[in-house]
């Protein structure tokens, strides 16, 4: 990338920075997420009746789940929002002097870091009061599940991006109800159908099915791979074992997740560069 090139990304992720920390839906969210990441740090052991606040290793298993759940919404619902413009804004943005990939690489920079601070808010905050409380004994793995949620954050605007890119204000409703239907699709309804399918067919075929599965969808791509970080072989029993084999060790594993997840990333964004290319605007 050209100097003249980066200093046009970066004006333009200012620009959506700026807006975002401005968005009342951002803040809404910033404020939400803080508030969850603090009920579940301060939740204590409730489900074994014992009281107190949870270390930092329990904690980060727990948001694990309020991180696969939410981060996922938010992040394509605000890229859809963001990167839909009134036909007036877009038809003066993209005028400018500029290629349109570096004004959308821009803008899905800017979005990314005003939700990659809404999140570092939320586990700021809740990482404070475990530090005061409880020591930083399994921080590491805290931060790992931070680590997940920004890697969500980015396949998930990228997601977005691609379902609207080019679009005007005029197809945001119908934007915003597919993005919806990504979500569902890939946060709750792909297990539902890889473990429906898996149950039809013999016990070595279903097996790789829901190895290949986990890699497959990025969301359990980044549940499988924080979830080896945290606990290691023993992240998930005997199944483990299993899709250590399937994967060809523990490195290979974490490869072919990271691989995952980079495709998830780059074709999504590749197919909304074609898409801005191809819009008339």
């Amino acid at each position: 990338m050209t100097r003249r090139a980066a200093s046009i990304v970066w004006v333009c992720a200012r620009l959506e920075l700026v807006l975002s920390a401005r968005s009342r839906w951002i803040q809404i969210f910033a404020a939400v997420f803080a508030v969850l990441a603090l009920l579940v740090a301060g939740s204590g052991y409730v489900l074994s009746g014992g009281s107190g606040v949870q270390d930092f290793s329990r904690t980060a298993a727990a948001l694990l789940q309020l991180v696969l759940l939410i981060v996922p919404l938010t992040s394509v619902l605000f890229s859809v929002m963001a990167l839909t413009p009134d036909p007036g804004a877009a038809e003066m943005l993209f005028s400018q002097p500029v290629e349109r990939h570096q004004v959308l690489v821009g803008k899905l920079a800017g979005l990314w870091l005003a939700l990659a601070a809404s999140e570092g808010v939320g586990f700021g905050m809740a990482g404070l009061v475990l530090f005061a409380r409880t020591g930083s004994d399994g921080i590491g793995g805290f931060l790992g599940v931070l680590g997940g949620a920004l890697v969500l954050t980015a396949v998930f605007l990228c997601l977005g991006a691609a379902l609207v890119a080019g679009r005007t204000s005029e197809d945001r409703a119908r934007g915003l109800a597919t993005a919806l239907v990504v979500w569902f699709v890939s946060v709750l309804l792909f297990d539902v159908a890889a473990l429906g399918v898996a149950s039809l067919l013999q016990s070595g075929s279903a097996s790789r099915l829901l190895m290949a599965a986990a890699i497959v969808n990025p969301v359990d791509a980044v549940r499988t791979g924080v979830l080896m970080a945290l606990e290691g072989t023993t992240a998930f029993g005997a199944a483990s074992l299993a899709f250590l084999r399937f994967t060809g060790g523990t490195s290979s594993a974490f490869v072919w997740l990271g691989a995952s997840i980079v495709v998830w990333i780059v074709i999504p964004f590749a197919a909304a560069v074609i898409r801005l290319r191809r819009a008339e605007i």
